[in-house]
């Protein structure tokens, strides 16, 4: 970590909020150990959830736990300044890989950069306000919260995410997933073929118009899907067949289209097959992420003083997907990527997740939290980024889901 001379407010503050960092930094690497250690999947994650509570409850905040009707979220608020800043930490696991994503990194860094702050909140006319945001992985806690009025008063959000290496700026897809599944009538394939309808056809023909439709979808489009269940026997036509699929487009807008084009292709099946088709959506649609310019650059100056080496991305540079693009609709945001050796391997790779509490990963979980910190001193102590997120504050619309409604 580089040294800073003190010779402005911002300077100061930016001292202080570190030395309580220090202070704290074998209590926030110790949960980051503790999560990583003890992975829990999405709206189950209640040991996660407790251990974050009970560490900053023990420093003072104000903790409401089960918000929005989520068992595992919750708020712990400190100050009360009239500039809420909103810190989201994520906590949820993989299945069967764990924290594969870094998500115990997310999660410490977000408590960082909250205690981080707590001290300095009423002499810079904030609050701070961690939102503990299940789900992420799936599901979409943070689409949950913001229904339920969690994000309300928050003027400004921010979260760091787990990575190979330092980013800030980019964008991220819409993403909506489904299950999938058709019901005909089972009959023996050879002594009375004439008796069945064959569900795995269906889905065969759907496959078979997805793939058509890829020549006119849009860029960045994506559709992935896995055959979960095709049948038992080969000597008897499938009643029963279900796939597992995920739409992907660059906005919101252009998801809602490609889920109407890909709902016709699975209404093809049933229509060619005359088996029955059942579509589910599964969790909330993720909208596209749109990172906040200002707040951008305000964290890329901070992670810098740091000695980060961050990369700044051009807005139109989009990669994977998450329920903070619906909290960036809504309210200003960032999203940037807090790097650590993982050697050759990526996010959501069983690899990926050894790494998680390597010297490394504990610098990012530090670094993360005080660069969020100090960017958060720079809204408050700026008179124009105060100004224009109180301003758009008093001026937002009610939150609207990524569908439009």
């Amino acid at each position: 970590m580089t040294t800073t001379t003190a010779t402005t407010p911002l300077d100061l503050l930016r001292v202080r909020a570190r030395d309580v960092v220090t202070r704290r930094q074998d209590d926030v690497l110790a949960l980051s150990h503790q999560l990583h250690a003890d992975p829990e999947l999405a709206y189950e994650e209640h040991r996660s959830a407790r251990r974050i509570t009970d560490l900053v409850e023990a420093a003072g905040f104000d903790v409401t736990r089960g918000v929005c009707d989520l068992p595992t979220a919750f708020t712990a608020t400190a100050g009360s300044g009239d500039l809420v800043i909103g810190i989201c930490a994520e906590y949820d696991a993989l299945p069967g890989i764990g924290h594969a994503c870094g998500h115990n990194v997310n999660g410490a860094a977000s408590v960082t950069a909250a205690l981080a702050l707590a001290p300095l909140a009423d002499e810079l006319g904030i609050t701070v306000k961690l939102l503990g945001t299940p789900a992420e992985e799936s599901g979409g806690g943070k689409v949950d919260m913001l229904r339920g009025g969690a994000f309300d008063d928050v003027a400004a959000a921010m979260m760091v995410h787990a990575a190979p290496s330092d980013s800030v700026g980019m964008s991220s897809l819409a993403i909506s997933s489904w299950k999938v599944g058709y019901t005909g009538r089972s009959a023996h394939a050879a002594a009375m073929p004439e008796r069945g309808v064959n569900a795995a056809d269906a889905m065969m023909i759907a496959q078979v118009a997805i793939a058509a439709y890829r020549q006119q979808m849009r860029p960045g489009a994506v559709v992935s899907g896995v055959v979960t269940s095709g049948g038992e026997a080969a000597n008897v036509i499938p009643a029963h067949t279900a796939a597992d699929y995920d739409c992907r487009a660059g906005t919101s807008e252009e998801l809602r289209e490609l889920q109407a084009r890909i709902r016709a292709c699975f209404e093809a099946g049933a229509l060619a097959t005359g088996a029955e088709l059942a579509l589910e959506s599964v969790g909330n649609d993720y909208a596209d992420l749109r990172q906040d310019l200002a707040m951008a650059r305000s964290y890329l100056t901070a992670a810098r003083a740091l000695g980060r080496d961050v990369r700044s991305e051009d807005p139109s540079l989009r990669g994977g997907s998450t329920d903070m693009g619906n909290v960036s609709h809504h309210v200003p945001a960032i999203h940037p990527l807090i790097g650590y050796d993982c050697g050759d391997t990526i996010m959501h790779n069983p690899e990926f997740t050894r790494y998680g509490t390597t010297p490394q990963a504990d610098r990012a979980v530090v670094d993360g939290g005080l660069a969020m910190a100090w960017t958060a001193l720079d809204l408050a102590l700026t008179p124009e980024h105060r100004a224009s997120l109180l301003t758009r504050l008093a001026t937002r619309a009610p939150y609207r889901d990524a569908s439009g409604s």
